[in-house]
């Protein structure tokens, strides 16, 4: 398992450990050659992943994150393999995305998960390995310390652990968010559900929420207001992403800790522990 040491990846570990499995955490490389013989599946989590800064180096984002996976995959012989890749590959929509829906990265880091989604579906067509892809919408909950993520922002502005936030337009453009438990609970599902010479692709999404819910929920929870700073809408901004998962829930998976009010009381606690939940409005 590459990424066992990141905010996904440590979830996953605890969650195919209660399931049963023996993860392996590797802390190789990706850009060094894998050997892989005395495993039955890889679960590949590690990425780079911060969309702002994949603009400003691109060639890295896809030496990282095409290459590493490339690696992988030469490794492979006969094993299952699953990936972690995002929500932003998907040409933006009104209508819930489904894993139909037509990809259209509109950054560098989605166009390079894109890429390595095609290099894992055309290795598992040609009978070498089962391949499963999990695209991951907006993670949260559980302790994330990524404060370019919206609602670990918000939640550490009202601990004052950073100065505020910044809301591009006007706060009502929508993600769809899902606990970081219910996602490790994902991957376990498809990895028993994944077998040699197939090759899936679920979403991974729970609840949709526009930033101004995000905000409101923070305040409520926390009983503190939250400092923002609001400024002008990026131009093309994605004003609505949610993700149809009933090929996830076709399987038995339900994303039953993805609720606005449990996600950000969950980073909250584990956040600022010693402040305490404050009284909901």
């Amino acid at each position: 398992m590459t990424g066992a040491t990141g905010y996904v990846g440590r979830a996953v570990l605890r969650e195919l450990r209660v399931h049963g499995h023996e993860p392996v955490a590797s802390r190789q490389r990706l850009s060094e050659p894998f050997e892989l013989a005395d495993v039955d599946a890889v679960i590949h989590l590690a990425a780079a992943a911060r969309v702002r800064e994949s603009f400003v180096d691109p060639l890295s984002y896809y030496e990282t994150n095409v290459g590493g996976t490339l690696n992988l995959l030469k490794a492979l012989k006969g094993q299952r393999f699953l990936l972690a890749s995002t929500g932003g590959v998907y040409r933006p929509s009104d209508a819930p995305l489904t894993e139909e829906s037509v990809r259209e990265p509109s950054s560098p880091y989605a166009a390079t998960k894109a890429a390595a989604e095609d290099l894992v579906a055309w290795a598992a067509r040609s009978g070498q390995i089962g391949a499963t892809t999990l695209r991951l919408f907006n993670v949260a909950g559980g302790g994330d310390t990524d404060t370019t993520r919206v609602i670990t922002r918000a939640v550490a502005s009202a601990a004052g652990t950073v100065p505020g936030m910044e809301v591009y337009g006007d706060g009502t453009a929508v993600r769809d968010f899902v606990h970081v438990r219910d996602v490790a609970a994902a991957f376990v599902v498809a990895l028993e559900a994944c077998s040699v010479g197939t090759s899936s692709v679920y979403n991974v999404g729970g609840t949709p929420a526009s930033v101004q819910d995000v905000l409101a929920a923070v305040s409520d929870v926390t009983g503190r207001p939250v400092p923002v700073e609001w400024k002008p809408a990026h131009p093309g901004e994605v004003r609505f992403q949610r993700a149809d998962v009933s090929r996830l829930r076709a399987l038995g998976w339900e994303p039953v800790h993805s609720s606005l009010e449990e996600i950000v009381r969950d980073q909250w606690l584990a956040s600022a522990p010693g402040s305490g939940p404050g009284p909901s409005r």
